[in-house]
């Protein structure tokens, strides 16, 4: 069976359960990271020398890096609507999917820090506005994306929805001002339909 490695409220360990829900793949998870630490020691680093979560073994084959595990399980399990076959299909998905871990995973990362992992009177304000704005930004950007489409690639969820669908639960959590995106919060509203978003996203955020 899968094995997957890391904490359940790690974002990236939050991508892969969301795609094993959604293709109904099942798995055993195993708290690693944060509060759990052991990512620092030999037995993880020899399997992940980043010490980061998650890391996969299936069936002996290890393999770190929340996107690659994500189009490795697709492919394998025949997962076409969510990483399709056709290469300008998948191609457009594959930036998507960058975009969210290199656009909004580093534009809200210094908010979620601020508001999330620091006592109230050692916050910055300054910090959180400067990403609060940023993170805006970026989710302007997807806004004007979903103006003519229910997902972010298409009509139907794809691995390009999942990376920002999760930085967006966090967007709508935090005690910022947020701009109007009707696209945006339409979509986040179709996200939290789906019984895997629920499950694997909605969460409290530790």
């Amino acid at each position: 069976m899968l094995k997957i490695l890391g904490r359940k409220t790690s974002s990236n360990v939050q991508k892969v359960l969301w795609l094993c829900s959604e293709i109904g793949l099942p798995y055993q998870r195993e708290d690693i990271g944060g509060p759990f630490g052991r990512n620092r020691e030999p037995a993880y680093l020899a399997l992940n020398p980043n010490g980061l979560v998650p890391t996969i073994d299936d069936d002996g084959f290890v393999l770190w890096e929340s996107h690659a595990i994500m189009r490795y399980l697709a492919a394998k399990h025949g997962a076409e609507a969510l990483w399709p076959t056709d290469l300008r299909a998948r191609a457009d998905i594959d930036r998507w999917m960058d975009w969210g871990a290199t656009v909004i995973g580093p534009a809200i990362t210094p908010m979620f820090l601020q508001l999330v992992r620091t006592p109230k009177p050692d916050q910055d304000p300054k910090a959180i506005e400067a990403s609060r704005q940023r993170t805006a930004d970026a989710l302007t950007l997807l806004d004007r994306q979903l103006a003519d489409r229910p997902y972010l690639a298409g009509d139907h969820l794809t691995l390009a929805d999942i990376p920002s669908g999760i930085q967006t639960y966090r967007w709508f959590q935090f005690p910022v001002e947020r701009p109007d995106l009707p696209n945006l919060k339409a979509w986040y509203e179709r996200l939290g339909q789906r019984p895997a978003y629920r499950e694997h996203v909605m969460n409290p955020l530790v």
